[in-house]
């Protein structure tokens, strides 16, 4: 999908900002409550992220306190999240070294959105990524997970080869796995995790 984006537009919002940990958190209130104006608040958590994640990026790799632009776009049924900074050169998504941060927010932004990319601007460029709305929080996660799941299988090396049942269960215990080492080796009680997330299945479930 190109950067163009204009047919069919039903909403639009424009939000400059200085590229600062303090102002992130002022971007995400003010994101969602464009959303809440435009009836959509439910489409409110994942743009959050969305806006979190670009948000970092600039901070990160443009600089604390450069200029950037956010722009939330409403075309139907999908929610277009776009970042304007004025660094020409453009991301890529890397696989992510388990020693570094760089380069996690491009794989969970690309796991959470339909879409994503980057294009150049006559400023420098644009991160754009789409979310679809009215999208159901579990529909949203079982998305997500098959995503994280068949990167997870690929990096294993894993020898069955795409996204059967089979493959996927494996990979799934593995990373739960992998996730309760991790929850451990930072003081967490694994237990307490294990805990919670079931509490948020079964809430959503129901």
């Amino acid at each position: 999908m190109s950067g163009t984006y204009t047919e069919d537009v039903q909403h639009r919002c424009v939000l400059p900002f200085e590229a600062l940990p303090s102002e992130v958190r002022l971007l995400r209130r003010a994101a969602t409550a464009q959303l809440d104006q435009w009836g959509v608040p439910t489409a409110g958590d994942v743009a959050e992220l969305a806006v979190t994640e670009l948000a970092t990026n600039v901070i990160k790799h443009v600089g604390e306190g450069s200029a950037a632009t956010l722009i939330l776009e409403r075309k139907r049924e999908v929610l277009r999240v776009e970042m304007h900074d004025k660094a020409s050169e453009l991301p890529s998504l890397r696989v992510a070294d388990c020693a570094s941060e760089c380069g996690r927010g491009l794989h969970l932004l690309a796991a959470m959105a339909v879409d994503w990319g980057a294009v150049a601007t006559a400023a420098g460029k644009a991160v754009w990524c789409e979310i679809v709305l009215g999208q159901d929080a579990g529909c949203l996660r079982m998305e997500r997970a098959a995503d994280a799941l068949e990167t997870y299988r690929l990096r294993s090396g894993a020898l069955q080869q795409g996204r059967c049942a089979a493959a996927l269960a494996e990979s799934a215990v593995e990373l739960i796995a992998d996730l309760l080492h991790w929850t451990s080796a930072r003081g967490l009680d694994p237990d307490d995790v294990l805990d919670r997330a079931q509490m948020h299945y079964e809430a959503e479930a129901a």
